[in-house]
C-alpha cells in the first residue's frame, strides 16, 4: 500500500499486506557493510516503508480506541505510535541507515498491533 502520508483510513478495511512488507523489513534490518544500492533506491524503499508504517500505526490507534485510557496496553501502544509518528516524519534521506530506522518501526509497530489483538477481547457470541 502506498500511502507515505497517511492519508488513507484504516476504517477503510484495506488489508496491511504484512507478509511482503516484513519480508522486506527483515532484509533492510539485516543489511551491513557498505551500502549497494543507489540513493534513490534507498529513497524508494524508505518511502515504501514510511507508508506502510503509518497504515500499520492507523490500526494500531483503531484497537486502543477500544481500551480504556489508562489500560497498560494502551499505553504502551501510545508510546510506540508516538516514537513512531515522530521518527516517520523525519526526511527521507536515502541511506541505509534511514531505511533500516523505518524498518525498526514498522516492526515495532507490528509487535505492538499483534499484542493488541492478543489482548482484546474475544466478542461475545450472539443471543
Amino acid at each position: 500500500m502506498y500511502d507515505p502520508d497517511g492519508r488513507l483510513d484504516a476504517d477503510l478495511g484495506l488489508p496491511l499486506d504484512r507478509a511482503p512488507h516484513m519480508r522486506l523489513v527483515q532484509a533492510a534490518i539485516a543489511w551491513s557493510g557498505p551500502a549497494t544500492l543507489q540513493p534513490r533506491d534507498y529513497d524508494q524503499i524508505a518511502l515504501q516503508l514510511t507508508g506502510h508504517g503509518r497504515a500499520v500505526a492507523a490500526e494500531v490507534r483503531r484497537y486502543c480506541a477500544d481500551l480504556p485510557p489508562h489500560a497498560e496496553a494502551r499505553v504502551l501502544a501510545e508510546v510506540v505510535l508516538e516514537e513512531s509518528e515522530r521518527r516517520l516524519a523525519q526526511p527521507r534521506l536515502g541511506t541505509t541507515r534511514c531505511v533500516q530506522m523505518r524498518a525498526r518501526q514498522v516492526r515495532s509497530l507490528y509487535e505492538r498491533l499483534d499484542r493488541l489483538q492478543a489482548a482484546r477481547p474475544a466478542a461475545a457470541p450472539p443471543p
